[in-house]
């Protein structure tokens, strides 16, 4: 019974944070596709850029994690919004198959950049001492790190359904979606409004690539090896609904730790017989309510 119990603990603790930095990659790609109808297959570009950026001021300028995670967000939420300008504005009402061309040849470049000035290895990286931490609950010893992963998730989820259903950029979002030309008739500046949208979304996948390196670990090619986990938690959430990304994100968390940890040898695997089965018997997203976003 002990062992069961141990076991459940370890799978419930580091599912859930593995799943938590999936929702904060994947709800930048949510909040693209369901608010500004942007198919991004390069999202995963700004979340490793992130992790690169806080992992290489932490080891090479001795900066604290939290403020050298919060110079990557910004880094990166800036950046995007010249990548959007550039190339994205050109993308606004285009077919999803324009997207998906342009953003995967993004994706690519992003890639061999990463391997050119990082090399092709995983970066290693250390968490700071107190998030390196143990503690111990029961017969279950845990470290910090992921107890932080799972209430830092807990807060951005609150904060994010804040600023899309209580606030007026929220709003102002939602009608330049819907109706854009209505939106810049009533003063609603649209070109900007999209602009801090993407910042938003880019700046989003940057935080879960900051705080989630050592979950994800650090490679050129992260953006294309966890893409289909991060499509998987948008196409089955719905398009734009915020809460049911967060339960599909730890889920999937869960389910992965767990097939990984009773059976190593085809726990890979386990996720995506999860998913066949889903779509094939449900055929719909887990919660479609459009009051749900």
């Amino acid at each position: 019974m002990t062992d069961v119990l141990s076991a459940l603990s370890f799978i419930g603790i580091y599912g859930v944070s593995y799943g938590v930095v999936l929702f904060t990659i994947s709800i930048g790609l949510v909040v693209m596709m369901g608010l500004m109808r942007v198919v991004n297959m390069a999202h995963g570009v700004f979340a490793v850029v992130g992790g690169y950026i806080t992992v290489s001021l932490m080891n090479s300028h001795g900066v604290p994690f939290a403020l050298a995670a919060l110079i990557a967000v910004l880094a990166v939420a800036a950046g995007s919004v010249v990548v959007e300008r550039i190339f994205f504005v050109k993308l606004y009402g285009a077919p999803e198959l324009d997207h998906v061309l342009m953003t995967i040849g993004l994706m690519f470049i992003g890639m061999a950049g990463l391997n050119l000035v990082f090399g092709p290895d995983i970066v290693p990286a250390h968490l700071p001492e107190a998030l390196a931490a143990n503690v111990h609950l029961g017969e279950r010893t845990l470290q910090v790190y992921r107890i932080f992963i799972v209430v830092f998730g807990a807060v951005l989820m609150i904060a994010l359904w804040y600023v899309f259903e209580r606030t007026s950029f929220g709003a102002r979002l939602r009608a330049a979606v819907d109706n854009r030309g209505m939106a810049e008739a009533v003063g609603i500046n649209v070109r900007r409004l999209f602009s801090m949208a993407f910042a938003l979304g880019s700046g989003l996948a940057a935080v879960g690539g900051a705080v989630g390196f050592a979950v994800l670990p650090l490679e050129p090619a992260y953006a294309f090896k966890y893409l289909v986990l991060i499509l998987i938690v948008v196409s089955m959430s719905g398009i734009g609904n915020l809460r049911a990304s967060a339960w599909v994100s730890i889920a999937l968390g869960v389910i992965d730790t767990a097939g990984r940890y009773f059976h190593p040898e085809i726990g890979g695997f386990i996720i995506y017989a999860v998913l066949i089965a889903w779509m094939v018997f449900r055929g719909h997203t887990l919660l479609h309510s459009p009051s749900s976003r």
